[in-house]
């Protein structure tokens, strides 16, 4: 399996600190376990960052430096989320850890609940209360109402094919958006268009009719 759009070196240097919220860090390892690439790009700049470290010389510390780390790393602690783990077998219908967990199996045991006009969502509780996140799965051919964002929006591809204007997310991909994107997002041909999103604002949509659904939707 080959990806093409990989997650950005802020987030993943965020992950890898695990300052990122539970619905952020459950996109990130879900490209990394999809994504070959992303991996081996973690494992460099793993392998860099602590080449830098030990570079550095150390210094004295005060009394007490320990205690405020300590306190300072427990107000920032996120709710872990497991490691990713690649899918065992070629198959298109899985998905890996941590996702699976979180969804209780693969694609097509999924409990799909109506998201409008022939699309279909599955919400996924998460513990950070600063996240929404669920699986979405769009009819091949059919087009995301458009939209704006009023913070950050990060969607992997899971099945299927999603086409952003001239380009197209296949399955591990991820597509990061923020308040800068206006799109309107299509499901590619060949198959329903199965993603995971996850979003810290509702979006903007253009369509009254998608608005005035959306306290509905909580999207």
């Amino acid at each position: 399996m080959t990806t093409v759009h990989h997650v950005s070196d802020e987030l993943l240097v965020a992950y890898e600190a695990g300052t990122l919220s539970e619905g952020w860090s459950l996109a990130v390892a879900t490209h990394l376990a999809l994504s070959p690439q992303a991996r081996r790009a973690r494992r460099l700049a793993t392998d860099v960052g602590g080449a830098l470290l030990e570079g550095i010389e150390p210094e004295p510390v005060t009394d007490g430096a320990f205690d405020r780390l300590m306190a300072r790393i427990a107000r920032t602690q996120q709710d872990p989320v497991a490691p990713p783990r690649a899918c065992a077998r070629d198959d298109h219908n899985a998905v890996p850890e941590p996702l699976r967990s979180y969804i209780g199996g693969d694609l097509q045991q999924i409990p799909w609940k109506r998201l409008g006009v022939g699309a279909w969502h599955l919400p996924i509780k998460t513990r950070d209360g600063q996240t929404s996140v669920r699986l979405l799965k769009i009819p091949a051919g059919s087009p995301v109402p458009e939209h704006g964002h009023r913070g950050m929006e990060l969607t992997v591809v899971l099945a299927g094919t999603l086409c952003d204007g001239p380009e197209v997310f296949g399955r591990g991909d991820i597509e990061e958006a923020d308040e800068a994107v206006e799109h309107q997002p299509i499901a590619g041909p060949g198959g329903d268009c199965v993603c995971l999103a996850v979003t810290d604002a509702p979006l903007r949509f253009k369509s009254l009719i998608v608005r005035l659904a959306q306290p509905f939707l909580r999207i």
